[in-house]
């Protein structure tokens, strides 16, 4: 009996696309930790009294697997090499073949830029979110740990377009809302929601208006790195209407993309009240300083600005509120990968002793801080699991306040998978095509200038490095010459917002999610199917439109699927050569599963009655419909 592993090899594609899997004794630990897992659920139900739900077919786990952890469904090839083969251990080979493939980094980059509201662009401002961007995905597609990833968004300080600070991106992608950005960090690191509290007690929690403005003093006093060497030629040029040209749009590159990128002050630890502060404890413009609300306690003076307060924040954030911080991330994993979190919504942190089952929660939290923070590693222990097996349940959950662990949840597929899945329908792997890389060039007017002779990053240390309103100034002209002798800038349709020239954008074009423009323009695909806009945390949307059925009818779908005879589902049809085997390798390239046999019959019928066409109808309803839209 040949092994999965070896029909996988068998097939270099899919080898190229693999890492190396785990040592043996990671590979024991791991299915440790998820028997421990299992052994809790059946607790749950012995306690519960309810019935062990079945195991579900082949043919779900794959679609299940590859959605959940690449974010896509398998090509003709990956499902037929998964369903044809008989292997007891084919499912764990699976999810160490797909949780090691360049289709987890990019599913997790996308959930991250959800998280993150990660946008390409910012409004107002010529500034953009690109080395940022960069690093996020860096950091996602290495697995950085994500203690280690919260902590160095939270304390970066420096050059936007170092790689080193590019972190600094999480701060100055909100510059001028501070008090939001702290709102959300505390919701998305630490589930509490405190974004009340900016203008009065929260009467639906326990955080109190000086509460937040003490939390707030970790993070005040942020601003650019030496900006104002460049005010007066700034303020000059901007309001001089004759300079309205190229001068000022040359200078705007270094004010907007250079100094509006960077972040200076470590966090001054005090904070004035202000000024419409209505309560008895403190005075409007007080000075506090900086003290957290709960967990460990840390506390700065308020008599005296340091420069290290969001380094103390940071560190408080990953380390110093108990099972807090190891919870809220293993809950969204435990989301990500069963459907629902174990506690909802997945940003208000409940207690594991409070939860459904503390004894699950609380191994949940444990298995987080054994794996020191790894999400990969976390992910495979909960795919590894017998309750990520379970046969969905269509019921509602029997557990008010969380998940009953009755298998994964019936939902729509994100737009992102959605979008993905066409893509492998209609060109094969994306994972073996180029990703995105960082565009570091610099920008006139939407064209590129100085290519080959300096870069963003280049220019940005120099200017960054600049010590004088002289210096500055000198530089300015310098920069202008070079750009001038070097032929400008001008509008070019050649320059696509955020991409290199690895891979241009337009509407059909079939990269992964994690590699287009973010958001998507409103004519894409994405938008229709409710990506996010990035404006707030999690903020895409599942519900259906008309719009979405009308693109599905007349758009990408038509064009480069359903109509196209090059495109990668009709070559897997190649070598069929019965209508039988046809509406098979169909249904296993859309659906991952073999047709049912009325499901065969009702198909055989439409190729009689309408030919070559048939073929195409087929393929046409397969993915209209509902079991491809949704996962299960």
């Amino acid at each position: 009996m040949k092994r999965l592993t070896l029909v996988f090899a068998l097939l270099p594609f899919l080898v190229t696309a693999a890492e190396t899997p785990a040592p043996q004794e990671e590979q024991a630990a791991l299915k440790k930790a998820a028997l421990k897992i299992d052994q809790a659920v059946a607790n749950f139900y012995r306690l519960k009294k309810l019935p062990v739900p079945k195991v579900t077919d082949d043919a779900t786990f794959l679609r299940r697997a590859f959605l959940v952890s690449v974010g896509r469904i398998p090509t003709i090839e990956e499902a037929r090499a998964f369903l044809e083969i008989e292997d007891p251990t084919k499912r764990e080979a699976l999810v160490n073949y797909l949780l090691g493939s360049k289709g987890y980094s990019s599913h997790m980059t996308n959930w991250a830029f959800d998280l993150l509201r990660l946008a390409d662009g910012r409004m107002g401002t010529s500034a953009n979110n690109e080395p940022y961007r960069h690093w996020v995905r860096t950091a996602i597609t290495s697995n950085m740990p994500w203690d280690q990833f919260v902590y160095q968004l939270l304390s970066a300080e420096g050059d936007g377009w170092d790689q080193k600070t590019a972190a600094v991106g999480y701060y100055t992608r909100d510059r001028g809302m501070p008090l939001d950005n702290l709102a959300n960090s505390m919701r998305i690191f630490l589930g509490s929601r405190m974004e009340c509290a900016q203008c009065h007690d929260d009467p639906f929690g326990k955080t109190e208006r000086h509460d937040f403005y003490e939390l707030a003093a970790f993070t005040h006093g942020q601003d650019t790195l030496n900006q104002r060497y460049m005010t007066s030629l700034w303020n000059e040029l901007r309001d001089d209407r004759r300079a309205m040209g190229q001068e000022y749009n040359i200078a705007q590159i270094m004010w907007d993309k250079v100094y509006g990128m960077s972040l200076s002050g470590g966090g001054t630890g005090r904070i004035s009240l202000p000024s419409d502060y209505q309560y008895r404890d403190a005075q409007p413009g007080e000075m506090v300083g900086a003290k957290t609300p709960f967990g460990k306690g840390v506390r700065m003076s308020e008599k005296k600005d340091e420069n290290d307060g969001r380094k103390q924040m940071a560190e408080w954030v990953t380390t110093k509120n108990g099972e807090q911080f190891p919870s809220v991330i293993a809950n969204r994993m435990w989301k990500r990968v069963m459907g629902k979190g174990f506690y909802e919504p997945v940003d208000e942190f409940i207690a594991a002793k409070e939860t459904q089952s503390p004894e699950l929660m609380m191994h949940l939290v444990q298995t987080m801080m054994d794996l020191k923070y790894n999400l990969r590693d976390f992910q495979h222990v909960l795919m590894l699991t017998k309750t990520f097996q379970f046969a969905t349940n269509p019921n509602p959950s029997t557990v008010e306040t969380g998940d009953d662990f009755h298998g994964r949840k019936i939902e729509r597929l994100t737009a992102e998978q959605i979008w993905d899945s066409l893509i492998t329908l209609a060109g094969g792997d994306p994972d073996q095509k180029p990703i995105r890389s960082l565009d570091d060039r610099i920008y006139l007017n939407g064209r590129p200038v100085l290519v080959g002779s300096k870069t963003m990053p280049q220019l940005s240390k120099e200017v960054l490095a600049l010590k004088s309103e002289k210096e500055v100034r000198d530089y300015f002209s310098h920069f202008m010459s070079e750009i001038k002798s070097g032929g400008g800038g001008s509008s070019s349709s050649d320059s696509m917002m955020g991409m290199n020239a690895v891979q241009r954008y337009n509407n059909d074009a079939q990269v992964r999610a994690s590699e287009l423009p973010s958001p998507a323009p409103r004519s894409h695909f994405l938008y229709l199917f409710g990506q996010s806009e990035r404006d707030v945390v999690e903020g895409a949307s599942r519900d259906p439109n008309v719009g979405q059925v009308l693109s599905l009818m007349n758009g990408f779908v038509q064009r480069q699927l359903v109509n196209n005879p090059d495109s990668h589902l009709y070559k897997g049809l190649k070598g069929a050569k019965t209508d039988e085997e046809k509406i098979r390798r169909i249904y296993v390239a859309v659906l991952n599963r073999p047709p049912s046999a009325e499901e065969m019959g009702w198909m055989k019928e439409e190729i009689t009655a309408s030919g070559e066409n048939g073929i195409r109808n087929i393929v046409s309803a397969l993915v209209m419909s509902s079991e491809f839209l949704f996962l299960q």
